[in-house]
């Protein structure tokens, strides 16, 4: 950690006794950290954190106790309410808490139910935004979720319910007709199943899939696929959890944007993903 690190500029919000700030932390990589979550991290007495932060986003915190909070599909976990209701209790003793969750808390990370539990019980709160894994994550990978050549529209799904199972309330036919690129959240344990409904509703199988893995940390892998090759490449490719899954052309962007590979000598892939030709250079 950096001890000498301080925030110039303006006067930063104070964390105060009794009060929970919920932050989102970013897809993994500790330099996507925004600076008002730095600035809550180093104020800190408790930080209740959960599964996909990184040891070493927690070392901003030196001097907080840290409680792991961890939700993962298919591990024993805590209860969601059990959550809720330990970060009212610590409030209540009179800490300053900071939630911390992966990604953004607002976008499928239950911030929403925890701050309205919180909310109810008459304890102040504050809302760090983050950077989402299904933005941040794909970029990493060097795929854009907007392309101006390539989609006007993205739509963010997740792959399982509150129950774990393969969510029934999505409507697949219209998702696949309505937008150009989908980014599905904690969708490997559904995989076959989304697959298979997004070309059922006309999706075509050939359509480009990327699943990034593990995203913004050292250990990210990013498979490259199709909807009709998907479940068998990432069962060949013994593939994990967390993951991103984006369908749509935009994918097809990696092949040139891969800017990752490029910093570790490999050489831009000699095509035009969107098959057009190559634009005139500039004079």
């Amino acid at each position: 950690m950096n001890d000498s690190l301080t925030l110039p500029g303006q006067d930063w919000p104070q964390l105060q006794p009794g009060w929970v700030w919920l932050c989102g932390a970013g897809p993994g990589d500790p330099g996507l950290l925004t600076l008002h979550a730095v600035n809550a991290l180093r104020q800190a007495d408790v930080v209740i954190y959960d599964a996909l932060v990184q040891e070493a986003i927690l070392d901003w915190a030196p001097q907080a106790v840290h409680e792991y909070a961890g939700k993962r599909g298919g591990k024993p976990s805590a209860k969601q309410r059990d959550i809720s209701l330990r970060l009212v209790d610590l409030a209540r003793q009179g800490k300053k808490v900071l939630r911390l969750k992966g990604g953004d808390p607002f976008v499928f990370g239950r911030g929403g139910e925890e701050a309205q539990t919180l909310v109810q019980h008459g304890v102040p709160i504050r809302i760090i935004p983050g950077i989402s894994a299904g933005i941040g994550g794909l970029a990493y990978a060097g795929i854009p979720v907007t392309h101006r050549d390539v989609n006007q529209s993205v739509t963010f799904v997740t792959g399982h319910d509150q129950s774990g199972n393969a969510t029934g309330s999505l409507d697949w036919p219209a998702i696949a007709r309505g937008s150009q690129v989908i980014v599905i959240y904690m969708g490997m344990k559904h995989i076959a199943r989304i697959t298979s409904e997004l070309v059922a509703a006309g999706r075509p199988s050939s359509e480009p899939v990327a699943i990034v893995t593990t995203a913004t940390t050292a250990e990210q892998r990013v498979l490259e696929t199709t909807l009709g090759t998907c479940v068998e490449d990432v069962a060949m490719a013994g593939l994990e959890p967390p993951a991103i899954i984006c369908v749509g052309r935009s994918v097809l962007m990696r092949q040139v944007l891969d800017w990752q590979g490029m910093a570790a000598g490999e050489a831009p892939r000699d095509v035009d993903p969107l098959g057009r030709g190559r634009p005139a250079e500039s004079a």
